[in-house]
């Protein structure tokens, strides 16, 4: 069942309603690109039971207790951030990306929002050297405002992204079904990951992998989503098997390390999920000043684990897997255990061999990914 028991649905069906809607906008305003994500994922249930952007009562209990007044667990708090002094709570606004009329939304109360507090607790650390810090602090306007949403339209992508309802229609009724949340290229050790957690003891017998990116905007220095788009789609036909599906997420990352998680799993959920795989660092980030971690390695798999019985979905932690000379692709305990011959290639290292037209070995990387990656430097 979804988040909250009933799957939220916004979206006016007839042209007639959604003229109705929009005649009653006085003012009308363009979505930056992360309030794009957060309206469409409002509009189409993906954070079900949200039906509108949180008023300073939900907020505070998301920043404060990880869940919604009525004790509803809830990862991080879903904002609407202006610095217009003139929006006010009783405006009804229509939301537009480019000519497209995506949304009205009726506000329902404007405040000052304890941007250090949110930080701190959501992300661990108020310091801007956070991707999620810098974001609140330098991003998003002086003020949030709570609103109700009417879905018009939902945005038109580069990437198609299905509504949880529609995802649902072609996930199989019987069996498991386990996420895996990724914002990055697809290479081997992934897939090797996210096909093996079938085999966990946790999931049920004939699972399926929901592969599920993010396409929405995250740090800085991450690949653009139109690129990784390309990437799955080619992994995709190269890699065709029935117990793996793919579809995309319109979500804006927040690198918050434990509570994304939450947030994750709890969206996974409204798709149709029953599991969720937790990497190492899942959604973790480092310190742009001396590039330390923010999260130990193993603090979302934790939390997640504490939380899953709450939230209903259960969590898989992902198996720490290693390159070996001798049997490919093991689990480092087994590496050390055989005395096996471990080869690395870093991210960075293998960067740089993507731009000096070096070949990138067949164990890291899959040639229709690194052609991609290469077509699009």
């Amino acid at each position: 069942t979804p988040h909250g028991g009933t799957l939220v649905d916004l979206i006016l069906k007839t042209d007639e309603e959604k003229e109705a809607a929009v005649a009653k906008c006085t003012k009308e305003l363009q979505l930056s690109p992360r309030q794009l994500c957060d309206v469409e994922l409002i509009m189409n249930g993906g954070f079900s039971p949200l039906t509108g952007f949180m008023d300073q009562s939900t907020y505070e209990s998301v920043v404060e207790n990880v869940a919604l007044p009525d004790g509803l667990i809830f990862g991080l708090p879903v904002v609407f951030d202006t610095d217009d002094e003139d929006l006010q709570p009783g405006d009804i606004v229509l939301l537009k990306d480019g000519d497209r009329n995506i949304a009205t939304i009726e506000f329902t109360d404007k405040f000052l929002p304890n941007k250090a507090v949110e930080c701190k607790k959501c992300y661990g650390t108020s310091e801007i050297e956070h991707p999620g810090s810098l974001m609140v602090a330098t991003e998003r306007g002086k003020y949030y405002m709570g609103g109700k949403i009417t879905g018009l339209n939902l945005p038109v992508r580069d990437f198609p992204c299905k509504t949880p309802a529609e995802v649902r229609e072609t996930l199989p009724d019987d069996v498991d079904v386990v996420a895996f949340q990724c914002r990055n290229p697809v290479h081997r050790a992934h897939y090797e990951l996210f096909t093996r957690a079938l085999d966990d003891p946790l999931v049920g017998e004939n699972g399926i992998v929901l592969v599920h990116p993010t396409c929405g905007p995250t740090q800085a220095d991450d690949i653009p989503g139109v690129v990784r788009y390309k990437t799955y789609e080619v992994l995709k036909e190269e890699t065709k098997n029935d117990r793996t599906r793919w579809e995309y997420l319109p979500y804006s990352m927040h690198m918050a390390g434990p509570r994304e998680a939450i947030q994750h799993m709890m969206i996974r959920k409204n798709f149709g999920c029953t599991h969720f795989i937790i990497g190492r660092d899942m959604a973790g980030s480092k310190s742009s000043v001396t590039g330390e971690d923010y999260y130990g390695a193993y603090d979302a798999q934790e939390f997640a684990t504490e939380k899953g019985p709450e939230l209903g979905v259960t969590p898989v932690p992902s198996l720490n897997l290693v390159y070996t000379e001798e049997e490919g692709y093991v689990t480092a305990d087994e590496a050390k255990e055989k005395g096996l011959h471990e080869k690395k290639l870093s991210g960075t290292k293998f960067r740089q061999m993507l731009r000096g037209g070096e070949d990138i070995p067949e164990w890291f990387a899959f040639k229709s990914v690194v052609k991609v990656l290469r077509e699009n430097q």
